[in-house]
């Protein structure tokens, strides 16, 4: 990538120390410690929240090395809380083009990350309403796998549902019906929500006409129904089937959710989530070839 070294660089260096010097500990769920020589945080916990080495960062705030990705741009909005102006101008500072609104590195609002920070102890996430993941709890990576690698189309759930065989293993077969006609309806209730000519929302759509005769046949139907809670069946690869309730609170504008999991009554998942909660992330070998290790994430090709 480029270096960096002009005067907007140099800009971005003290952008990126002065959004640092404002946030709290506290406020993204790190220890205070008794003693801090800074007011706020400290380089290494900005580049641990942004998934950065801690020499990268450093030299973003000397504005110096390489040109930060749209993605790291995207982590570095989320670590220090910028609303979305703030995040726009640092993609200014940074000579990248502001993301589209859904797409991966799509600006998360600080309300939500706040809440998701919150939620320690049950799986939870930020996605868009095209069901692109944006950002993940650990738990909800163990449950769920890491969904942040997708770009384009792939980066949707939904495409990925109708498009990729692998996908549907989160599911027992049983539900598969039903969780795509769920699906369908919801794209279709989040698509009027947008303006009518949403470039987004109609590619994602067309694509899906093109790529997916089960896809066409439910869109014909013309079923329309937002899913604000849902109890669903996942299949863990280690743990097995986990019933749970997926709950939504919605963004202002509909376009952002913030799901979280809960066991569902009657059910053993509440002492599966706490087992999940202790195998964390792990590595452990995928047994049931679902496309996942037993911490959630992909498994290796």
């Amino acid at each position: 990538m480029d270096g960096m070294g002009s005067a907007k660089y140099t800009e971005l260096g003290a952008f990126l120390r002065s959004r640092r010097a404002r946030i709290r500990p506290g406020d993204v769920g790190l220890p205070s410690g008794p003693r801090r020589r800074v007011p706020g945080l400290r380089r290494d916990e900005v580049a641990q929240l942004a998934g950065a080495s801690v020499d990268y960062y450093n030299e973003l705030e000397r504005g110096a090395g390489s040109q930060p990705s749209e993605q790291m741009i995207a982590a570095l909005a989320r670590a220090l809380r910028l609303s979305a102006d703030e995040r726009d101008y640092l993609c200014h500072l940074a000579d990248r083009p502001v993301p589209v609104q859904g797409g991966a590195a799509a600006h998360v609002h600080p309300g939500m990350l706040d809440l998701l920070g919150r939620l320690t102890a049950t799986p939870a996430q930020v996605i868009t309403d095209l069901h692109v993941v944006l950002v993940q709890n650990p738990l909800a990576v163990a449950l769920l796998g890491d969904q942040s690698g997708s770009r384009g189309h792939r980066a949707s759930f939904v495409y990925r549902w109708f498009t990729d065989p692998a996908a549907r293993n989160l599911y027992p077969e049983g539900d598969h019906d039903r969780q795509s006609r769920s699906f369908v309806a919801d794209l279709r209730a989040a698509a009027a929500r947008r303006d009518r000519k949403d470039a987004e929302a109609g590619s994602l759509i067309g694509v899906l006409l093109d790529a997916s005769p089960e896809f066409a046949a439910l869109w014909a139907d013309h079923d329309v129904a937002f899913r604000r809670d849902d109890r669903k069946r996942l299949i863990h690869p280690v743990l097995g089937p986990i019933e749970v309730n997926c709950l939504h609170l919605f963004s202002e504008d509909g376009r952002q959710r913030l799901l979280w999991f809960t066991p569902a009554v009657g059910t053993d998942s509440a002492d599966l989530l706490d087992l999940l909660a202790v195998i964390g992330t792990q590595d452990v070998a995928d047994p049931a070839g679902t496309g996942f290790t037993a911490g959630g994430r992909p498994s290796p090709p």
